[in-house]
Order: structure tokens, then sequence, then C-alpha cells
């Protein structure tokens, strides 16, 4: 069965799929953007659980319970801040994708919805982070079935739509 992918513009905490990605910080626990909006919706058992994580490296990924959330899971991946593209932000951003996709696979997901990950206050130019999105989840040999980007306004949302156009 192939797999399929759409851009949705919205709230990626009202999505009903198996997981969610949290564009998180390093400390896991909380912050601002999607990662504050996902931590509000969530409820206290979230932040409570990733406390026993100890934290999580950039372009690596960890899950954890939804708890309030309409998905299952919430797959939480630190993205690179962008420091003018000689940093290894490109690949690290990927690994963003990459690992989050494993860990999904790893819980028998088999729907996900992705954020603009690194696109808000970390600064990552939105074009060259959703090419890199696209192409990872493209790549992506897993069962995973539905891949979302849920994007917060209509210029990313455009930008992730234009980048999929066959």
């Amino acid at each position: 069965m192939g797999k399929t992918i759409q851009v949705i513009q919205g709230d990626i905490t009202r999505q009903a799929v198996d997981a969610i990605v949290n564009a998180a910080n390093n400390s896991l626990l909380g912050g601002g953007g999607v990662d504050g909006a996902i931590h509000r919706a969530a409820g206290p058992g979230l932040v409570e659980e990733c406390r026993l994580l100890g934290g999580c490296k950039t372009g690596s990924a960890k899950a954890t319970q939804g708890y309030n959330l309409r998905a299952k899971y919430v797959i939480h991946t630190v993205g690179p801040v962008w420091q003018g593209g000689n940093a290894d932000e490109d690949q690290l951003l990927a690994s963003c994708y990459r690992n989050s996709l494993e860990v999904a696979s790893q819980l028998n997901v088999r729907s996900i919805a992705f954020p603009a990950i690194s696109t808000g206050i970390y600064g990552f130019p939105k074009r060259r982070a959703a090419r890199i999105a696209v192409n990872e989840v493209r790549d992506f040999a897993g069962d995973i079935q539905t891949l979302l980007f849920v994007c917060f306004d209509a210029e990313t949302a455009g930008i992730y739509r234009q980048l999929l156009m066959p």
C-alpha cells in the first residue's frame, strides 16, 4: 500500500493521527511556538514524562504518550537553530525527520503529523526546511501510511504544496 502525503493549514494539536511530532527544545520541558502549544494541549502528564527522558540532542527524537491530545504519541525532536547554513543545519534537520519516522515505526504508527521544524524562532529558512522535510518523508521506506505536514500559516502551507506537486 502506498503512502499518502498531505499538507494541512491548522493546529497540529487537533490532528487525529497516531503521532504528532513536537519541534521541541533540548530540555523537552516545553517552550514557545508549537512546543508550547503541544504541552498546553497535552496537559501536565506530558511534562512529567518528559522530565524522565533526560532531554534530547539536536537531530534526535524521543517519544512520549499523547495524554490529552487526539494523538496516541508525541514524538519530540530538536531541530537546529539556523546559523547561516554552515553549521550542519541541513543534515541536523534531515536527521530530525529521519529519526522521528524511525521512532514512529518502532511504535507501529500508521499516521503522523509534522510541524515545520526549526522554521519559527529557530530561524531556518522556510523553503529550504520544507525541501528537506519533503525529501526525507518521500524517501522513508517504513510502513507509515499517512504523513501530514501541518502548517501554522498559509505561506508555509503553500511552500509545502508547491514542493509536493508532481
